[in-house]
């Protein structure tokens, strides 16, 4: 695959540290120690034939790599690589953690791609985008096999708040500050909902695009994140943010970062999963319901209402891509504070972390790669290649390892061939037919709360392209529904299901979800369109292991006149 080598020393057993040495009893250890031990056992990181370097160096654990080695086998012309792309450092007002401490943990449970996305702030702008750049690309260096992007939280004026970033390169940094510079809501004191506000997010959005068409940086892109939790992104500003530079601005967080904030107390932060717990404010679109503002399943309110906002653009044709990830600032159950005697607001950081005292089980995050990931079918090991599976929606999501892999193919009925992947577009004679090839390799193992989650569900929904709408601020659509569940019941090996469109005659698109089958309830858009949806989540008590969802973007069939 024209991609590094990978190093493993296989040299004489290095003594283990005595956290890691299952010969060493808790006793024995002093109480950062043991602290430390619980959060690696908690994670499945102990007793997985650690080397002394593994988790505290540049390698993960064996189960990890081995995924690892499996995913970046070709299936059908493809590297599924896994992911997560909001992700904050001590760079941010509100995180802690050293960029290799990300890095090194998303590693460690078997990330391949990540983006360090920085809150945009008046120190950021002004230096920390520079500052970060040194531990990013020695981050690169260090931890070779895990693809590093660096980009920054943006403030969309008028809106939430975005991923931004930018393929690797001598100009990242340039670009990256004089776009936040100029186009931060934050820092151009721009965040109200203002038709001005508004028009300045297009400008933001067309400089990257233009960045690129100049050269200045390989490729970049913008994702919506956290999209329905403060109702501050209309319908007709994700549409204007879309028609204006479908090539950057690509798609949204189908489900928030922030997911053990629903574990209840005292064992958790018991608030909402995302932390959606929001109402609305007067920036907020009046026209979206109560229920918008909670997660479904830990999946945003876009995202999770068939027939809902997500459907209605992709009825409309245009491409609309969902993500999921950590959005990890301060991570739950773990013991390390912020560096004593840290000036933020004159350094532009806190100082390093400092592991001492007892677990925060108030904090909300997950590590990047422990409970969300992004999944891309990209056709190489490298930056370019994650940064156009992304644009082209080769691209599923899942929560808690509910399933491992994902293949789903569109094609003419009987025809033989392999078929258009996820995100592209079926072109079929009028009135051919049309079935849908789904291959799901199950969980096959324990997710990091070790357990193996089962598979008991899997839906399709299908809708009509009835394009593009008249009212911007539609968020509805009428001919979307679940047309098929397959009962799976199953946790290890795989399962291919097929779904028969029968003969095609208009313009129609598929996607797939998944679940554990642990909560559900009729959908928003009433029992016909959605039997069996994700059930509302329950603000204060809402355990994330306990309603996994696996989510695929969607395959447009076309036929021809």
């Amino acid at each position: 695959m024209g991609h590094h080598h990978h190093h493993h020393s296989h040299g004489e057993r290095q003594e283990l540290p005595p956290v890691l040495d299952a010969a060493v009893p808790d006793e024995a250890l002093s109480p950062a120690e043991v602290s430390r031990r619980s959060m690696l056992r908690g994670s499945g990181l102990l007793g997985a034939g650690l080397a002394a370097g593994s988790v505290l160096g540049s390698g993960g654990t064996a189960a990890a790599a081995q995924a690892r080695a499996g995913r970046r086998e070709p299936r059908d012309g493809y590297v599924w690589l896994a992911g997560d792309h909001h992700i904050h450092t001590q760079f941010s007002p509100d995180g802690q953690y050293r960029v290799i401490d990300h890095v090194r943990h998303a590693n460690a449970f078997g990330l391949d791609w990540m983006v360090i996305t920085d809150h945009g702030s008046v120190q950021h702008a002004k230096i920390g985008v520079e500052k970060v750049n040194p531990d990013i690309r020695a981050a690169r260096s260090e931890v070779e096999d895990t693809l590093v992007f660096q980009g920054l939280e943006w403030n969309i004026p008028a809106a939430e708040h975005g991923t931004v970033f930018v393929h690797p390169g001598s100009s990242e940094v340039a670009v990256l500050k004089e776009f936040e510079n100029s186009f931060d809501g934050v820092v151009k004191n721009a965040t109200a909902s203002t038709p001005a506000n508004e028009a300045l997010a297009i400008a933001g959005v067309n400089f990257l695009a233009d960045a690129v068409r100049r050269r200045k940086v390989t490729d970049a892109l913008f994702l919506a994140n956290h999209p329905a939790r403060k109702g501050i992104d209309s319908p007709h500003e994700i549409r204007g943010w879309r028609d204006a530079q479908p090539r950057i601005a690509v798609g949204m967080e189908g489900a928030p970062g922030h997911q053990a904030a629903g574990i209840p107390k005292p064992h958790g932060p018991g608030s909402g999963r995302g932390f959606y717990d929001s109402n609305p404010s007067a920036d907020s679109f009046p026209g979206y319901p109560a229920e918008s503002y909670r997660t479904f399943g830990g999946f945003d309110w876009m995202t999770a209402t068939v027939g809902g906002l997500w459907d209605s653009l992709l009825a409309e044709g245009k491409p609309w891509w969902i993500t999921a990830n950590s959005d990890s600032h301060t991570v739950y159950a773990d013991n390390s504070t912020r560096g004593p005697d840290s000036d933020f607001n004159k350094n532009g950081y806190y100082n390093d972390p400092v592991y001492a005292g007892d677990v925060n089980l108030a904090n909300g995050d997950f590590w990047p790669g422990y409970y969300s990931r992004t999944h891309v079918g990209a056709t190489s090991f490298s930056y370019a290649a994650v940064m156009n599976a992304i644009r082209e929606g080769r691209v599923w999501v899942d929560h808690g390892g509910l399933i491992s892999g994902l293949d789903v193919r569109a094609r003419a009925t009987g025809a033989g061939q392999r078929g258009v992947p996820l995100g592209g577009v079926l072109h079929v004679r009028r009135g051919g037919k049309v079935e849908l090839v789904i291959e799901i390799d199950l969980a096959n193992g324990p997710n990091w709360a070790q357990f193996v989650p089962t598979l008991a569900r899997v839906d399709v929904v299908q809708g009509d392209v009835t394009g593009a709408v008249s009212d911007k601020d539609a968020f509805t659509t009428p001919n979307t529904k679940v047309v098929k569940s397959f009962e799976v019941g199953r946790n290890s090996g795989s399962v291919r299901l097929v779904y028969s469109l029968g003969a095609v005659d208009k313009p129609v698109y598929l996607r797939l979800r998944g679940t554990d089958g642990n909560r559900s309830a009729p959908g928003l858009r009433g029992k016909d369109v959605d039997p069996n949806g994700p059930a509302m989540d329950v603000v204060g008590n809402a355990d994330p292991w306990k309603d996994l969802w696996f989510y695929s973007n969607p395959i447009w069939v076309l036929p021809g006149r």
